[in-house]
């Protein structure tokens, strides 16, 4: 939507992972960590890429920064409109599917329907493994939708929210186990808030010009924390990945 915008993605390996740190701990990692960035890049905007540390620290990092934070929260509205059946699944991390903010969302949102909830913190290795070119673990990914499924009305769910910016990379294989594997219906739809957010970051920028540069991919931890990655960053316009 902002082809011309030069973004900074940074990729918090030492971090990792947030969906099983206490709240306190990703709020201080988030904030430490974006303070960081914001020292050293200047940006005019930043997007929290995690529903985990959305969730968790958005208010607080839009209290520490003096620039605009758009945040990443679970597609619960969109996923509550287009249902049929009423009754949605939820896909997160532990961390993400227990926040208050979700609370929020579902009274807000989805009054009427039935969200039913799935921790699945495994499926972010598993997305990890697949940009890295490694074979994806199906009995995994089985594991994470069986337990929407074993809630009671799992049959009847006809969205999905993927409720971590891990889990789209697995959009298709998802759908594949859940079709092939588990006999769901092939209506099944998952849902991830990636165009809302990208609007939402367009209108906050509406009538800023841009210098086109590349996008540069950063990240924190062991010098070789990306390795594996070559081919998945240079798919997505990035050159190679730079220690921060």
């Amino acid at each position: 939507m902002l082809p011309d915008a030069p973004i900074i993605y940074a990729a918090d390996f030492a971090g990792m992972p947030y969906g099983t740190k206490s709240e306190p701990e990703v709020a201080a990692r988030v904030a430490g960590l974006l303070g960081r960035m914001s020292e050293r890049f200047a940006p005019r905007l930043a997007c929290i890429a995690c529903n985990t540390a959305s969730t968790i620290a958005l208010g607080m990092v839009r209290e520490v920064l003096e620039i605009p934070i758009v945040g990443t929260v679970p597609a619960i509205k969109p996923a509550a409109l287009a249902s049929k059946s009423g009754v949605i699944g939820l896909l997160g991390t532990a961390a993400t599917i227990r926040q208050r903010y979700v609370d929020d969302l579902e009274r807000d949102f989805a009054a009427g329907k039935t969200l039913l909830r799935h921790a699945a913190p495994a499926l972010v290795n598993e997305a990890e493994n697949k940009l890295r070119g490694k074979p994806v673990d199906r009995a995994v990914l089985k594991t994470a939708l069986k337990g929407l499924e074993d809630s009671g009305t799992g049959p009847r769910i006809d969205h999905i929210v993927l409720g971590c910016t891990h889990f789209p990379l697995l959009r298709e294989e998802l759908m594949d186990v859940a079709v092939k594997d588990m006999g769901l219906s092939a209506d099944l739809r998952f849902v991830d808030g990636a165009q809302g957010i990208a609007r939402r970051i367009a209108e906050r920028l509406e009538g800023q010009s841009f210098a086109a540069a590349a996008p540069r991919f950063v990240f924190t931890g062991a010098a070789d924390a990306a390795n594996g990655l070559e081919a998945a960053l240079t798919a997505r316009g990035f050159g190679a990945a730079e220690p921060f």
